[in-house]
């Protein structure tokens, strides 16, 4: 619709039919505004290269990472480090939060997402009592 107008109105300045006191009114309200959505995306980590492929991801802005570095870890502990570490600084860049998660996992979030690091040890007699 716009870029009908648009192709309009350079083709008929082409053509010699326009005058140059003619204006082209576009009106961007009027394009629908795509929305993001925040995706949840998991990944393996099996080897170092894999984190570029990862931090593409981050850098869109709008995907939270789980990475499971089980395999990695096992394989080779020196590379796992390195990949960790890049990650980190990346997300330390983009503003974002990182942290581990048990023994296997870590949590990449971009800038809009924070990761609570509260541990709830005691649950209270009334919350066991609400789930019975």
């Amino acid at each position: 619709m716009v870029f009908d107008k648009i192709k309009r109105a350079f083709s008929s300045s082409l053509d010699g039919e326009g005058t140059d006191n003619e204006y082209l009114e576009i009106d961007l309200d009027s394009e629908e505004k795509e929305t993001k959505k925040v995706l949840v995306k998991l990944f393996v980590l099996k080897d170092y290269n894999e984190v570029n492929a990862i931090l593409n991801v981050l850098r869109e802005g709008y995907t939270i990472a789980v990475i499971d570095i089980s395999v990695l870890k096992k394989k080779d502990p020196i590379e796992l480090k390195r990949a960790i570490s890049k990650i980190k600084k990346t997300t330390e860049a983009l503003e974002g939060n990182i942290a581990g998660f048990l023994e296997n996992t870590v949590i990449v979030t971009p800038a809009f997402a924070k990761i609570s690091r509260e541990v709830l040890t005691e649950v209270s007699e009334e919350s066991k009592d609400r789930f019975r």
